[in-house]
């Protein structure tokens, strides 16, 4: 079992605020809409932003489960919520994926308005497969914590 973790994020918003949006995939469907904005555009390499968007175009959200078309010998990937603590942690699975994974995103308050967050990532992966999805899955996990950070959570 590989074990990934994110920094500590801190965020703009109370942590009611951002519990409530990554407690309902629904919510996490601004990432669509967000790969537009020219500020989020810059943080993506330009030879790769054709990609990033292609990737986003073909997520689908329900509130438990996200899913996506990865195509080629990937298939579909999809992740579901598997535990809810309030205003603490949200636990997802994958549901279907070359790699079983689970994530965790816990969020604590650090004021009335502001609160920080984590990610933790737990993924199967036998030993070749860790030397090669090392560095892209610690890189991909702060990314991914990048990315929740610049999320509106109002």
């Amino acid at each position: 079992m590989a074990k990934y973790e994110s920094s500590v994020k801190q965020i703009s918003y109370p942590v009611e605020c951002v519990y409530g949006k990554v407690s309902d995939l629904n919510n996490l469907a601004i990432i669509k809409e967000r790969i537009n904005d020219p500020l989020i555009q810059q943080q993506i390499p330009a030879d790769k932003l054709g990609q990033v968007k292609e990737a986003i175009d073909k997520l689908e959200f329900t509130a438990d489960t996200v899913v996506c078309e990865a195509g080629g010998m990937v298939g579909t990937i999809g992740v579901e919520i598997v535990e809810r603590e309030e205003n603490k942690c949200v636990k997802y699975a994958s549901t279907s994926s070359p790699v079983s994974f689970r994530l965790w995103v816990q969020v604590l308050p650090t004021g009335d308005a502001t609160c920080k967050m984590k990610l933790t990532l737990e993924a199967d992966l036998n030993f070749l497969m860790k030397q090669m999805l090392n560095k892209p899955l610690a890189e991909g996990i702060e990314k991914l914590a990048d990315m929740l950070a610049l999320i509106p959570y109002n």
